[in-house]
């Protein structure tokens, strides 16, 4: 949880504080920024997964790091309905054929928010961010390793698969932010 309420004013709690600053969210938009994380995660934990939370925390913090920030406005609610779906877009969450999924109408009802509004909230997100279908720092960590484009890299003019180059390129093409590093998105 990352905000406690008290009458008509929220305070944040000091673990949000920290996971905050680690997501390097401004100062002067942390406490909007919490309320909607605390929406977002709690849909998460209950109709998503963890990943997902992680991957809309990433999602939010990069809004709030825009200038100005379009999270100073608007329902946080709404905000983080979109961040769901922008990020569930991303992740293909509703695709049937994956093991995850929910559907936008299903989406929508369990946020408490009207389906046209939550994806007309996440197509802004996506114009702002510049998002894309393959986003490396929004895609789930199995979808990264089915992902043949997460792996090519340039070798000498060539285009390559990654994981069949020698373990000391393969070290320095993460290093390097090439390639995903999966050791350290499982361990985070």
């Amino acid at each position: 949880m990352f905000v406690r309420a008290r009458g008509d004013n929220a305070t944040m709690l000091p673990l949000a504080e920290a996971v905050l600053a680690s997501l390097k969210v401004p100062v002067a938009m942390r406490l909007r920024v919490a309320e909607i994380l605390a929406v977002s995660d709690h849909v998460c934990a209950a109709h998503l997964d963890e990943e997902y939370a992680e991957l809309c925390r990433v999602l939010v913090a990069r809004l709030a790091r825009k200038r100005p920030s379009p999270l100073a406005r608007g329902d946080v609610r709404i905000w983080a309905a979109g961040a769901i779906y922008a990020v569930g877009q991303v992740n293909f969450l509703f695709d049937h054929s994956q093991d995850l999924h929910l559907t936008a109408d299903e989406l929508a009802e369990r946020i408490g928010v009207a389906k046209s509004t939550m994806a007309n909230k996440a197509s802004l997100i996506s114009k702002t961010l510049g998002l894309g279908i393959f986003e490396p720092d929004l895609t789930r960590v199995a979808m990264l390793e089915q992902h043949p484009m997460a792996w090519i890299v340039q070798v000498n003019g060539f285009l390559v698969d990654a994981r069949t180059l020698p373990q000391e390129l393969q070290d320095e093409a993460r290093r390097r932010g090439l390639i995903p590093d999966l050791q350290a998105r499982r361990a985070a």
